[in-house]
């Protein structure tokens, strides 16, 4: 991609990986956004309404992580791009099923997508960083926070029943003890 003219100071090499990674990204931000913005539109069933205010927040965030992805794109020069038609063509998303409407599958399918959006992340903060793009590398890690933090949500909501903490394994016997027996 040609890059406009701008007085950045990162090297034109280093801005157009930039500028290719923040565009990849983008198109899994974006398609992430629009999934959980189906759900938000089509879940049905127990806890509805929690459900249906949860996505809706979820995609208020991704929006403002599209933004801020897309606006580096620029400040490095590049072009933002997020067409559906590019959208469409390189996603790595699974569609959701269309007649996926359950709240709980829905919730499980959303945290699956974040999972895997998330990992893209953090392959996206070692790339900027290969580059010597702190400031990509900050807006990746920012956004795999907002990831994480959202994942967590959706799994603490799919939960059903409380999950028992395992105990801390048992303390060895060793010489301490064989000593005070002798």
């Amino acid at each position: 991609m040609k890059l406009r003219k701008t007085r950045h100071p990162l090297d034109k090499q280093s801005r157009e990986k930039s500028v290719d990674l923040l565009n990849d990204f983008l198109v899994l931000a974006i398609d992430l956004r629009l999934q959980v913005k189906q759900a938000h539109w089509n879940v049905r069933g127990p806890n509805f309404i929690s459900l249906h205010e949860l996505f809706d927040r979820l995609a208020g965030e991704l929006e403002e992580t599209i933004d801020e992805l897309a606006e580096r794109v620029t400040a490095l020069g590049g072009r933002a791009l997020g067409t559906a038609s590019r959208i469409a063509s390189k996603t790595e998303l699974d569609d959701l099923p269309k007649k996926a409407t359950w709240g709980p599958e829905l919730l499980a399918l959303i945290a699956d997508r974040y999972a895997s959006v998330g990992e893209c992340a953090g392959l996206a903060i070692e790339r900027a960083q290969e580059t010597d793009d702190e400031v990509t590398a900050d807006l990746f890690i920012k956004t795999a926070h907002g990831l994480d933090r959202a994942l967590w949500f959706l799994e603490a909501t799919l939960e059903s029943e409380p999950v028992e903490e395992q105990a801390a394994p048992a303390p060895e016997s060793g010489t301490a003890g064989s000593e005070a027996s002798a």
